[in-house]
């Protein structure tokens, strides 16, 4: 797939980046991860979101290893049955974030798609390193194609979703539940995702410095995700390295051009296309890391929006009309 990035980034997010550098904050890889985790809840915190939606419900699931915290986007006051379902499950380099920093993006799906959303309050690392979060996602999903018709949800048309770390838990799921005859998933919406060893990319090289995420910071994230080398090349933490992509389902990959990430989705996208498996993909090429969740003030990006759109239209397209 051709990633690139523009000349120079969007004026939304040069004015973003004067801003975020003018505070003075410090890297995440300065920081303990219980620092890291306030800073980004303070960092994300807009107050009550402008997007109402008919219900929203916390709850908790069996998870592998006790309780798992979801909370459940109800978009609808007369719900169709059999509905598409979306489970989302958060970015944050596998050790911050949560399903309050990414709840604007969950109303926002759930309200413009029309699909009722799941988010998946999965456990950080360090405190619980691959394959934990891994794990928290597939009793996820398996909890969702047994609720799915208690949704009105149809547990045939199930989306993986999830943006950053959460693309690559999304990526990793949707591999896993292949291999193990899991629950059926129609289409997995995979945004920035990490999957591969992104230093052998030119992105990691261009943009490694000075676009909100950094090369040391992802260092930071993958160090304390991962307690050992062997497990940074398990196919279910980087499934770029799987030998067998065929079988998967359909993807819609959004990536950034101002992103270390980018050539790493786009390298995922291509190695899914050359496994027969249907992928749309989309570069925004003035955009940097973390920009699908910049929809609500003080950073609302009109690109944020139309990547927004890009995805639910894809969904759309096919989980309603088969294409």
């Amino acid at each position: 797939m051709e990633a690139f990035r523009a000349d120079e980034p969007h004026p939304d997010v040069q004015a973003f980046l004067e801003v975020y550098e003018s505070i003075d904050a410090p890297d995440f890889s300065d920081l303990s991860p219980k620092a890291a985790r306030g800073l980004f809840e303070d960092m994300i915190d807009r107050g009550d979101s402008p997007i109402e939606l008919a219900s929203i419900e916390n709850r908790s699931i069996d998870g592998p290893d006790g309780d798992l915290p979801i909370r459940i986007y109800e978009p609808s006051d007369e719900p169709e049955s059999d509905r598409p379902l979306l489970l989302y499950f958060h970015g944050g380099g596998w050790v911050i974030g949560s399903i309050d920093t990414h709840d604007g993006t969950c109303r926002k799906l759930a309200a413009e798609s029309g699909y009722p959303v799941v988010s998946v309050d999965y456990r950080l690392a360090p405190e619980h390193p691959f394959p934990g979060g891994l794990r928290d996602c597939y009793a996820a999903l398996e909890w969702a194609a047994d609720a799915a018709p208690d949704l009105d949800a149809d547990p045939t048309r199930i989306v993986l979703a999830g943006d950053s770390a959460g693309g690559n838990l999304a990526a990793g799921t949707a591999l896993f539940a292949r291999d193990q005859n899991g629950p059926d998933v129609a289409a997995q919406l995979l945004v920035y995702p990490a999957t591969g060893d992104i230093t052998e990319t030119d992105s990691y090289e261009e943009n490694g410095d000075g676009y909100f995420l950094t090369a040391d910071e992802m260092t930071w994230f993958e160090d304390h995700y991962f307690e050992n080398e062997i497990q940074r090349g398990n196919v279910y933490a980087a499934p770029r390295l799987a030998a067998d992509l065929s079988g998967l389902p359909p993807a819609t990959i959004l990536t950034a051009g101002f992103d270390p990430l980018r050539d790493d989705g786009a390298a995922y996208a291509d190695r899914l296309e050359e496994a027969g498996v249907p992928v749309t993909y989309h570069n925004y090429d003035d955009m940097i890391h973390g920009f699908f969740g910049m929809t609500e003030e003080p950073t609302n990006f009109d690109r944020a929006h139309e990547a927004h759109d890009d995805a639910i239209t894809d969904l759309r397209s096919r989980l309603e009309t088969g294409e």
